[in-house]
């Protein structure tokens, strides 16, 4: 690739080889500068992984990605994986939810959700009288949940946002911090008053800077095409991989980054380290030889696990016709969700087949993403048969389990942004970065990856 070269260029580490760090090194060496890409692991990518057998595409973590985001259309363009993209199906638009027993088709449109029988006239009403609320400066942060149900009710937080956040986050609204876990809600709250004003308001504001309509789209060989074309991007011999950082010591202005097999003195030196690490591994770190980021593991990061399901598809009775389904809370299930996987993206199951991954776990049960496949999968069967139409016993499965998943953004998670905040300060040349800073969507990492790679002057 063609790099320019600035008569500032400076030898940069950057720590971890997750979405976050690659994007950031790519973004480096682009600009000119020296990098090194240590990872602890013996693959790249981070939670993006795609696997390929006997017809069947698996992810084993993130499924999909909405392209709105200026960072990310311009990373696949300059990657050249246009071709490469394959867009969410029209046909699989539809999002259904479990209430009362029942999987229902959630509203799509403001006319849709007049004749919709999931949610009550109440909770209907609440949406058109909620753009008359003033607006709210609160003395301190509340929980997502005691946000949201102040503006549309109880019933909005029990089958609106539970199974939304234990979608997106696995996690418990009741636990979420409202100012950030959900920073665009807390702010239209205190601009605008209505939650509906303020992010009508913020998406004319987001097509202002040129980001346009999100799409849900992959690759046609699943998400990894990206990662490994950013590592593919990087110059032979700039990614270390099963490297563990154990510590990063200034030294004349620079700093010098210790690794598992380092002896003293013998680690390298940087002109800056950027940290693309998940929290617990950060925890981990020392910095000048101290335990400075110690407190970063207390970041609750439940479990979850998931099973890839492949059936015949005279199997399942559901037309199986949208993304999926999420289960809330108050159904007293044990799943998260279920994602139609082959409904989604092209050649996730062979002609004939469908796909479902079924996601356990996370803040609402830890302890069903702990049981092996073949106990999860008997848990969940009585819920698919019941849900989904399913009979017999699948075709094909698949099981990934995250011990620690994705970072919760609780009540109180200021000081942990306010830590990162500090340590930068206190130690110039240190940077951090990763989803448990900027945000937990692959979006955000991308975007979190550019945004570590412009601090460097």
């Amino acid at each position: 690739m063609s790099t320019s070269t600035p008569s500032s260029s400076k030898n940069i580490a950057v720590i971890g080889a997750g979405i976050t760090g690659l994007t950031a090194a790519y973004r480096l060496v682009k600009a000119g500068h020296s990098v090194r890409v240590y990872e602890r692991a013996g693959r790249a990518g981070g939670s993006i992984g795609t696997e390929l057998t006997e017809g069947w595409l698996i992810e084993r973590g993130p499924n999909s990605l909405l392209d709105g985001d200026p960072c990310v259309s311009s990373l696949i363009t300059e990657l050249g994986l246009q071709d490469e993209i394959v867009v969410g199906n029209t046909s699989a638009k539809k999002r259904f939810l479990v209430r009362d027993g029942l999987v229902q088709a959630m509203p799509s449109s403001p006319g849709s959700l007049f004749s919709t029988r999931l949610f009550s006239w109440g909770m209907r009403l609440s949406l058109f009288t909620e753009v008359f609320k003033r607006p709210l400066c609160r003395p301190e942060d509340v929980s997502l949940a005691r946000l949201v149900a102040d503006h549309f009710g109880q019933e909005t937080v029990d089958y609106a946002l539970n199974p939304f956040v234990g979608g997106v986050y696995a996690g418990d609204p009741e636990q979420l911090s409202a100012q950030y876990a959900f920073p665009s809600l807390w702010q239209a709250e205190r601009e605008k008053g209505s939650i509906i004003r303020g992010q009508i308001a913020a998406a004319k504001v987001r097509k202002a800077k040129g980001f346009k309509r999100s799409k849900i789209i992959s690759f046609r060989r699943g998400l990894q095409v990206l990662t490994q074309a950013l590592v593919a991007s990087l110059p032979s011999g700039a990614l270390s991989l099963n490297c563990t950082v154990t510590d990063v010591r200034a030294e004349a202005a620079k700093w010098r980054v210790f690794t598992g097999d380092s002896s003293q003195g013998e680690g390298p030196l940087f002109d800056q380290v950027l940290f693309a690490l998940p929290a617990h591994a950060l925890a981990a770190v020392q910095i000048n030889g101290e335990p400075v980021l110690g407190s970063l593991a207390e970041i609750a990061h439940p479990p979850v696990s998931s099973l890839f399901l492949g059936y015949k598809r005279e199997q399942i009775t559901h037309p199986l016709d949208g993304f999926g389904v999420l289960i809330p809370a108050v159904e007293k299930r044990k799943e998260l969700g279920v994602l139609f996987s082959s409904s989604l993206f092209p050649g996730r199951a062979p002609d004939g087949h469908v796909a479902l991954t079924v996601m356990v776990g996370g803040m609402r049960q830890p302890e069903l993403a702990r049981l092996s496949a073949a106990e999860l999968l008997r848990t969940v069967e009585p819920d698919l048969r019941e849900l989904l139409g399913v009979s017999g016993a699948p075709v094909f499965q698949s099981y990934t389990a995250w011990p620690r998943a994705i970072p919760q953004y609780n009540l109180g998670y200021g000081k942990f942004l306010g830590l990162y905040a500090e340590i930068e300060k206190r130690c110039p040349g240190l940077y951090f970065g990763s989803n448990s800073r900027d945000g937990i969507s692959v979006p955000n990492c991308i975007s979190s990856g550019q945004r570590l790679a412009q601090l460097i002057a």
